[in-house]
């Protein structure tokens, strides 16, 4: 009898350790790497929803807005701008609250995790729509793209990110979680994409126009605080003499960034490094995404285009779990 009460508390000892090792299991998960990135775009998210609730967002100015960015676009492209706005000015205050709620439950639902995949999806749809009635495909066809006013328009980054971080792997074996979710050579083509496409937005006259940097860090010092209105003017007052050298070096720093990609990963985390500082230059020539003048929709495509250049670092694949031999009777 002695001997069969042994033998129940060692077989019982594995199946007592199992649910203490299941929530371990379920916390390193819901920490990996693109989860981090998931949460992180969902803050963004929740930060966007918050913005929309101030109390401007609920006037005739935020219509107004959304109008301008019909200015300089094609007629196919400006007509349906200026009719959205239009019709927001009419109900500003339904259908802004409307808005509001719908991108705070976006960032929620990208959250909670049963609901990722639906929030990611229906963010992508939002995204592409608020790119064209809001941002007004981020003066892209208008001509007046510039990485330094936010080009091509912060909310179609988050579109991106959003197939970036899809909770799938197409590409197991990739090194980082964008190539992960779509695939090594997929993820690389929306890197060089829309690096490539900001250096050439540096060199757009609406950049290497003499002043044109200079009035971008300066619109950008608009109703900031002390410390970062100082930062931007001084950047203005430095750059007002030197706007095409200005954007001739950021489009190269651009440049090198798109065509890193493709090199080993030592030099894609260099990369990723210069995208970071470029993103944090980006933030604080946009004023934070003019946060502190009580208009503004987003933080701006600085901490936007750090998460994406994150969820491109090279990382070792992780080893899967090798089960320990199983000693002989």
């Amino acid at each position: 009898m002695s001997e069969s009460l042994a033998v129940g508390r060692a077989a019982a000892r594995p199946a007592a350790a199992r649910p203490a090792a299941r929530p371990a299991a379920a916390r390193a998960a819901a920490l990996d790497p693109r989860r981090k990135l998931q949460l992180a775009l969902g803050v963004i998210w929740v930060l966007d929803g918050i913005l929309q609730y101030q109390p401007s967002m609920f006037t005739k100015s935020f219509p107004d807005m959304l109008a301008q960015s019909a200015r300089g676009n094609p007629a196919a492209i400006a007509g349906p701008i200026t009719w959205s706005a239009s019709l927001i000015g009419h109900h500003v205050v339904v259908l802004n609250a409307l808005f509001a709620t719908i991108q705070l439950a976006l960032g929620l639902g990208i959250a909670w995790r049963p609901a990722v995949r639906l929030a990611l999806a229906a963010s992508i749809a939002w995204s592409l729509a608020v790119w064209w009635l809001g941002e007004g495909f981020g003066g892209i066809l208008a001509g007046t793209a510039s990485p330094v006013s936010g080009a091509p328009g912060p909310v179609v980054l988050y579109a991106i990110l959003a197939v970036l971080l899809w909770p799938a792997d197409r590409d197991p074996g990739a090194p980082s979680v964008a190539g992960r979710a779509i695939g090594r050579r997929p993820a690389r083509a929306v890197w060089l994409v829309l690096w490539g496409s900001l250096a050439a937005f540096a060199l757009l006259p609406a950049s290497r126009a003499p002043g044109a940097i200079s009035v971008a860090l300066s619109d950008g010092a608009d109703g900031a605080p002390a410390w970062l209105a100082w930062i931007d003017a001084r950047a203005a007052s430095a750059l007002s003499y030197h706007g095409l050298p200005a954007s001739i070096a950021l489009a190269v720093l651009l440049a090198l960034v798109a065509a890193a990609v493709c090199l080993p990963p030592p030099a894609v985390r260099a990369a990723v490094v210069l995208a970071m500082v470029l993103a944090a230059a980006l933030c604080l020539a946009q004023g934070m995404g003019e946060l502190f003048t009580g208009m503004a929709t987003d933080p701006g495509s600085g901490p936007l285009l750090a998460l994406l250049a994150l969820s491109f670092w090279p990382a070792a694949p992780t080893a899967a779990p090798t089960a320990a031999p199983m000693k002989e009777a």
